[in-house]
């Protein structure tokens, strides 16, 4: 059989695990092997938290939203039902933003919701 020289693929392969692994601590940024174990668990967890940062961003927002509707006298379940009710599209984001940012604008939002109701 003959053989294969991999010289140019091989160390493309490599550089490019170890480009990721940069800046890693200690043999993590320089020793193939261990740099492409440590490579892979970082992928995969920065991907798991790109997952998690959304959900905790939407819970602090209804956090957010439910202690401002709450000041107010109603309740955060309430509030929404009828805010989709009366076909405003503004979503939980924004309404957080409103709540901590400009409780005027949130309170005309709140005050359209009651004429609502």
């Amino acid at each position: 059989m003959t053989r294969v020289k991999r010289g140019n693929v091989a160390r493309r392969r490599r550089n490019k695990i170890l480009k990721i692994a940069k800046g890693f601590r200690g043999s993590s940024s320089t020793l193939f092997r261990t740099a492409n174990q440590h490579a892979l668990k970082a992928l995969s967890a920065s991907h798991r938290d790109r997952l998690q940062r959304r959900r905790d961003f939407r819970s602090l927002w209804i956090t957010r939203i439910n202690a401002a509707v709450r000041s107010q006298g109603i309740k955060y379940n309430d509030f929404l039902f009828s805010l989709r009710s009366s076909k405003m599209c503004l979503n939980r984001k924004v309404l957080a933003q409103l709540a901590s940012r400009d409780e005027i604008a949130f309170q005309h939002v709140v005050d359209l919701m009651k004429e609502v109701e």
